[in-house]
């Protein structure tokens, strides 16, 4: 260092990190900190001192290698030492600095001793430090403890995310209380950032709070979890039951537990899998049994219910096991129905199952759905899908396997094809067949939503072409693989009307409204018709209905007011010609 700094009163350390390209020590100063030297002389150096021998140095010094090949002679502590009280450091005075210019080299490759006045190793290193900091334009140094000078990136991970690699490293560093964050391209450093943040943010309330001052004891979360549960609070009662399991893994109740708040939740799958876990860990676990076996009469799994009933022992449900009776007997029903292609009595069947207890079964809800197709019920089979459970599908794939998901895939294929989303029907039919490759019901229904598929998307494009004939033929071809799909024939019923042939468009809006009668789309198509035909009563009638199922619409509104119009101007001109008629009676 070319010039010397007053002793300062702050820490002191290693400072191998910060230097290892201009020196390094070649004996490690004391752990203890700073250090004061008793009655010692303050020595200076010359930048241009040679270097001496290190033999010939006294006991009372150490030599220190610097970069430029010239040696510092530092005091060491007197026997007297006693560890002084560190102030932060203010720059030094005037009269400080002629001291310092007088203690030190007064001549070309000359040293002079200090006056009595003893100076600090830690001042020493502190002016090395600070002259590495004015080379940088910003603080670099941490003082992690009172002996130890590091580099930011000896810290460990301390950076955000975000920063970039052309920022200098020593620019993050942590500050002290006293000093002031310097900005980072106009923002502050990650550490200061931090310390905002952690001011800003409020307290968050909640379980999760409580799984952070309780997160060693598993058995208090679990009774923290059984409170939310008792209250109402699910979510929170699942949460609390997952930090318990994260901390002890192998403990049943924690996951029966939680079964009992994801079935409360709607989550019957997700409540299954914990409970055969809770099965897993403890086969004699007889809650967990009854548990799972009130859930498999839920979801449909008759024979599964009664296995896991006569596990539970004395802690079985008796109204349960008479459910899952019934629901065996009702579905035994229904394969039977099936087998004989009886839809009404598989439509029966599967009622009266769900309403035993298997109200989330979906492959019951499936085999619903599909009778009312056959029996051209499509507006019931889409209800019946709607109102039915809604499971993710690789969840159905774990639960029922491959066959089972396959069979549900082919329901909601054909589901998907009457109501119009064909693409869907597409996508579901293909995975029905990758999953069971060997079901022939399977690749039917993917030739089928394919043609249907295209022949929708060939008629769409010629009908804003305004090609309507062969718009027309499109959807005819379409069709012909699903002759009751509601929407081909209400798409046809418009290319009809733009050909002005009403009639036969009229045709296809009946067809498709007997299969779908809240179709809104043919319903008005068919009222526009009737308008061109001069139909008004027709008119007003589909126009009645529309304006309950969409009151905001514009067209329905203007046909409503016009056929009221023309059928008050009908009436007017029967009363008038009674009128004249009675007149001349009268006469």
């Amino acid at each position: 260092m070319g010039d010397n700094s007053p002793a300062k009163k702050s820490g002191c350390g290693l400072l191998t990190a910060v230097f290892g390209g201009r020196g390094s020590w070649t004996r490690k100063l004391p752990s203890s900190g700073s250090v004061e030297a008793s009655n010692a002389k303050n020595v200076a150096r010359s930048p241009d001192i040679a270097v001496p021998n290190t033999q010939n140095v006294g006991h009372n010094v150490e030599v220190l290698d610097s970069s430029n090949g010239k040696d510092r002679i530092i005091s060491r502590p007197g026997q007297n030492y006693s560890k002084p009280v560190y102030q932060q450091h203010q720059p030094p005075s005037a009269r400080q600095q002629n001291q310092a210019a007088a203690a030190g080299q007064t001549g070309h490759g000359q040293v002079h001793k200090a006056p009595q006045a003893a100076v600090e190793i830690s001042g020493e290193l502190e002016s090395m430090i600070s002259d590495h900091q004015k080379s940088k334009g910003a603080g670099s140094l941490v003082r992690a403890s009172s002996s130890n000078v590091m580099l930011y990136g000896n810290l460990g991970n301390l950076r955000q995310p975000g920063d970039t690699d052309n920022e200098n490293v020593l620019d993050y560093l942590p500050r002290t209380a006293n000093e002031e964050p310097l900005p980072i391209n106009g923002k502050y450093s990650p550490n200061a950032k931090n310390v905002a943040l952690k001011n800003e943010e409020p307290e968050k309330k909640g379980p999760f709070c409580r799984v952070v001052s309780t997160r060693m004891d598993p058995e208090q979360l679990k009774i923290l979890g059984n409170e939310d549960y008792k209250n109402g609070k699910f979510a929170e009662a699942v949460a609390l039951y997952d930090a318990a399991i994260s901390i002890d893994p192998n403990k049943a109740s924690y996951r029966s537990n939680k079964s009992a708040a994801l079935t409360a939740m709607g989550k019957l799958l997700e409540a299954a899998f914990e409970c055969r876990e809770a099965i897993r860990i403890d086969p004699f676990y007889q809650r967990a049994h009854n548990r799972l076996a009130t859930l498999y009469v839920r979801l449909g799994e008759a024979e599964r219910a009664m296995y896991h009933f006569k596990q539970a022992g004395s802690d079985a449900d008796p109204d349960s096991m008479n459910k899952a009776q019934k629901v065996q007997t009702h579905l035994n029903t229904c394969t039977e129905a099936k087998t004989r292609r009886d839809w009404n009595c598989l439509l029966k069947e599967t009622s009266q199952a769900i309403a035993a207890g298997a109200d989330s079964a979906p492959l019951i809800f499936a085999l619903r759905a599909e009778a009312l197709l056959k029996l051209n019920r499509h507006q019931g089979a889409i209800e019946t899908m709607t109102k039915g459970p809604n499971f993710d599908i690789d969840e159905c794939k774990k639960f029922f396997g491959p066959f089972g998901s396959a069979s549900l895939l082919i329901v909601h294929a054909q589901v998907d094809m009457v109501e119009g989303r064909f693409d869907d029907a597409v996508s579901a039919a293909e995975l029905a067949s990758r999953l069971d490759p060997n079901n022939r019901e399977a690749n039917t229904v993917v030739r089928k939503t394919r043609a249907v598929a295209t022949a929708r998307s060939n008629g769409n494009k010629l009908f804003k072409a305004g090609n309507y004939p062969d718009a027309c033929s499109a959807y005819g071809e379409g069709l012909n693989h699903d002759p009751h799909n509601a929407v081909l024939l209400s798409n046809r019923a418009a290319c009809l009307s733009r050909l002005s042939q009403y009639d036969k468009a009229i045709e296809d809006c009946n067809a498709s409204l007997n299969v779908r009668p809240s179709y809104t789309k043919a319903r008005l198509r068919r009222a526009d018709c009737y308008a061109k035909i001069k139909n008004w009563g027709a008119c007003l009638q589909d126009c009645e209905v529309l304006i309950r199922e969409i009151p905001d619409d514009e067209e329905v509104g203007r046909l409503l007011k016009e056929a009221k119009a023309h059928l008050k101007q009908h009436r007017g001109n029967q009363d008038l010609s009674n009128g004249h008629a009675a007149g001349m009676v009268v006469t």
